[in-house]
């Protein structure tokens, strides 16, 4: 059963993935002033600060209209954030494999603080999803799902398809819903504000793909 690999699911090259954060003074291109609090089409003329890099196997670029990451590291994840600070915030973005093993993990993240302290929310292409936790002090995601695991769905689309992620981090409440449904809610309080982001991974040889498009975070 692959989901028990996830636990040992390690995160590293974060130091190299430093977001660009706008000045108090600056304009903020990807926020309009209206119930958006950012957004960002990958489509347009506006730099949202998402770090893009080729590093250790790893890409993330903005290609096709998309935010494309790509890892062939198994086990280790690869995030980009755009550096900014929120508090209650829901998240919604369109995610799609185009390439490599199912078994994999991709999805966004919430009250990003540093490389060390943040949630995730993800989804798998063989059809598994998770709330996790990556603190201080540990080496390894904390899932905060049933059991201490993935757990199964057959609400998520399977292989090369698209998903919308949906992730809200209100007060201490985590939920997670997939194509419209929600899947599951659990409560931590351990983080309260910080940034936004994506993340994917592989867990099997070969190099796992995956595009986001119109990643919205809105409040509550």
């Amino acid at each position: 059963m692959r989901k028990f690999i996830m636990l040992l699911f390690v995160f590293v090259g974060a130091s190299l993935l430093a977001a660009c954060s706008l000045g108090s003074s600056q304009p903020d291109p990807c926020n309009d002033g209206g119930s958006a609090l950012f957004h960002d089409d990958f489509g347009g003329e506006q730099e949202c600060g998402w770090a893009v890099y080729n590093q250790g196997g790893a890409v993330a670029a903005i290609e096709e209209g998309a935010f494309r990451i790509s890892s062939s590291q198994p086990g280790q994840i690869w995030w980009s954030n755009p550096g900014r600070n929120f508090d209650d915030v829901v998240i919604i973005a369109q995610a799609r494999q185009l390439g490599g093993p199912d078994d994999n993990a991709y999805g966004v993240i919430c009250r990003y603080q540093n490389e060390e302290n943040f949630y995730l929310f993800l989804i798998s292409g063989d059809g598994f999803y998770a709330i996790g936790k990556y603190q201080s002090g540990t080496e390894q995601v904390t899932y905060l799902t049933q059991d201490g695991r993935f757990q199964p769905s057959d609400v998520i689309n399977q292989g090369m398809a698209t998903n919308q992620i949906r992730a809200s981090c209100i007060g201490s409440e985590l939920t997670l819903a997939v194509n419209g449904l929600p899947l599951v809610t659990v409560t931590d309080p351990t983080f309260v504000t910080g940034d936004v982001g994506m993340g994917v991974s592989t867990l099997q040889p070969g190099t796992a793909v995956v595009e986001f498009d119109d990643f919205l975070a809105i409040a509550p």
